[in-house]
């Protein structure tokens, strides 16, 4: 596995991004957990754009995370190489820190800080949530997700094919929580006592903030258990997602999508006090 993932080609990679995209849609249309209200493609290809723009963005930086995963493999450098682990368990470790700090953390963040929600909020902007989701956020939010991933690679001391290792994993795992697919709630409940499931983060996406600002785990549920932002929903059908103020249909399209993070969008309380001042 060591030597797969440092030689691993990117299109080696981008075959499994797009496999298992291909993969989830086809169970998506066997057991979908809800059916689209609107047109599947349009809504897919609104989604793929950012896909792309999430590609470009990383493999630009791609560099970075090289370099760095490369000289703490060098130098030893980094929490987990002082505690001269084991290999099974320094990779044990290294995906778990990877995904607390480059997935979990850097996601409450943008929650809670106000000028990166502008940015992160685009993902929740879509009201019918399945695999094509997954990557479905602003260029200027996949570099926050470098810069954790950065860090976590230089702190904990992560040699270049963990790095790999995990992000093949976390783009599938990211993909497979995002999925439009019932599965037996016996089987979703356990899961996600170690995984994040796929009605685990639908609740995420929920339009209701107290389940908004929830489950942000990506690939191990534990951290969401650990730190108290673990929330279930008996019903995922109920959940409608989205978010309150981009309800109109143009906030599912490229442009105002990308516009998103500089507009003051139009609430209901604007349109009353708009009406108020018009009396």
């Amino acid at each position: 596995m060591v030597t797969f993932f440092e030689n691993i080609p990117s299109y080696y990679r981008t075959a499994i991004l797009v496999g298992g995209l291909l993969l989830l849609w086809i169970i998506e249309g066997l057991v979908p957990r809800f059916h689209f209200r609107n047109n599947k493609y349009r809504h897919a290809g609104t989604n793929l754009f950012f896909t792309l723009t999430t590609l470009v963005i990383n493999t630009a930086c791609a560099f970075l995370i090289v370099k760095a995963s490369l000289w703490t493999s060098s130098t030893h450098f980094g929490l987990l190489y002082w505690l001269h682990l084991p290999l099974w368990l320094h990779t044990i470790l290294a995906l778990l820190m990877l995904d607390l700090i480059g997935a979990y953390l850097i996601h409450l963040v943008q929650h809670k800080a106000a000028w990166m929600w502008q940015f992160h909020k685009i993902h929740h902007i879509d009201t019918q949530i399945d695999a094509t989701t997954a990557l479905r956020h602003h260029p200027v939010e996949s570099i926050f997700r470098v810069a954790a991933l950065f860090v976590a690679i230089i702190t904990m001391g992560v040699p270049f094919w963990m790095v790999m290792f995990y992000q093949t994993l976390s783009a599938f795992m990211s993909q497979f929580n995002h999925a439009n697919i019932r599965l037996p709630k016996v089987l979703d409940d356990i899961l996600s006592w170690v995984i994040v499931s796929p009605d685990m983060h639908k609740v995420h996406h929920s339009h209701y903030q107290p389940e908004t600002d929830s489950n942000y785990a990506n690939i191990f549920s534990i951290w969401d258990r650990l730190f108290g932002t673990f929330k279930a929903v008996p019903d995922t059908t109920s959940i409608r997602y989205g978010l309150d103020e981009y309800t109109d249909n143009r906030y599912q399209e490229v442009g105002p999508l990308l516009k998103v993070p500089w507009e003051h969008p139009v609430t209901d309380k604007d349109k009353v006090s708009g009406v108020s001042s018009n009396l």
